[in-house]
């Protein structure tokens, strides 16, 4: 199936291992970001995965080119041309110290496009899904159009439209969050996000104490109900993370239809390896589960196992085969040496 993302690739610099900004002599240089990250996992799903952007035609927008190819991911969308490839700085915490990110992205080749480069009727012409977030349209001006003809024409080609939230308190403010994610929700089928998320890209907030480790899925389905009733989705999902620790965490999600709640199962995920994109991991579980899987509920388990596996995994991207996820939704956790 051709599934299509948009957004921002960018370079992540982080000091080895756990070490701290202030004691590295080096960086290592791991491309990734939101959307992109989401084309990889679905491209290891056996999808034809397109990733759209723009990046220099410079080596080291080349750089984050040849990554996404390295996996499989079509990148014939991808505009050459501007300045700089976007930066992050990503120091890895541990324990009680918890992970710090630092951006370098202002005036990236995305953020400054003329959205009159890309061709979304040529792009979404036999497109099944389409797949953005909430850290495109905070971008800039002209990404945020970018975003609005991409989900104008999904939706002209009748795609399904899927968005993940994402909140990012560096990019905007929670008030121009809302007053530009709210009219672009019209476009979208399945809205993924968390409780910060919901709160601060669309004015809802579910009864739970996050902070305090209490995700009881009783305090989401009010809201999911009202956010289907004003915009219409036909699936509202919600990660639920317990941070114990900045290597130790809790999760699962929670997903509604419109008529059923379904609660995945919890995993305790200890030691985190790297967390950075696992968000994305289950978003493209969750596209790949809702395309492949009989049940919402069974859609979810995969989405959520394919994530708490990208926490064991260095780098931005989930590099996780679908039968390594089928076999952790089956309960095989135990870590043995396959053989």
């Amino acid at each position: 199936m051709k599934i299509v993302t948009l957004g921002e690739i960018m370079l992540r610099l982080s000091p080895e291992g756990n070490g701290r900004f202030v004691q590295a002599d080096c960086f290592r240089i791991i491309p990734g970001g939101g959307e992109a990250n989401v084309a990889v996992s679905l491209a290891n799903y056996g999808h034809q995965s397109c990733f759209v952007s723009k990046l220099p035609e410079h080596e080291i927008g080349q750089i984050a080119v040849n990554a996404l190819r390295r996996y499989g991911v079509d990148t014939q969308y991808i505009v050459r041309g501007g300045a700089r490839v976007g930066l992050y700085y990503a120091e890895t915490g541990a324990s009680m110290r918890p992970s710090k990110v630092i951006y370098d992205r202002a005036h990236a080749a995305i953020a400054e496009c003329d959205p009159q480069e890309f061709d979304f009727d040529e792009i979404m012409d036999g497109t099944q899904w389409f797949h953005w977030s909430g850290i495109t349209p905070a971008l800039s001006n002209q990404a945020a159009l970018l975003t609005k003809l991409a989900c104008e024409a999904a939706h002209h080609h009748h795609v399904t439209v899927s968005c993940d939230l994402n909140y990012r308190k560096k990019l905007w403010t929670s008030e121009k969050a809302i007053s530009v994610m709210s009219p672009l929700m019209q476009y979208v089928d399945v809205c993924i996000g968390n409780e910060e998320d919901a709160q601060l890209c669309l004015g809802f907030r579910p009864d739970a104490d996050v902070e305090g480790g209490k995700t009881d899925a009783d305090g989401y389905h009010r809201i999911f109900e009202q956010m289907i009733r004003q915009f219409g989705f036909q699936y509202v999902v919600s990660t639920l993370r317990e941070s114990y620790s900045a290597t130790c965490n809790g999760w699962k999600a929670l997903i509604f239809n419109g008529k059923e709640f379904y609660e995945s199962k919890r995993y305790e995920i200890n030691p985190i390896i790297d967390r950075v994109g696992g968000g994305d991991a289950f978003s493209a579980g969750l596209i790949h589960g809702l395309l492949t899987k009989k049940t919402q509920g069974e859609a979810l388990e995969f989405a959520v196992a394919a994530s708490a596996l990208k926490h064991t995994i260095g780098g931005d991207f989930n590099l996780v085969s679908e039968d390594e996820v089928e076999s952790l939704v089956k309960g095989n956790a135990n870590g043995r040496v396959q053989r």
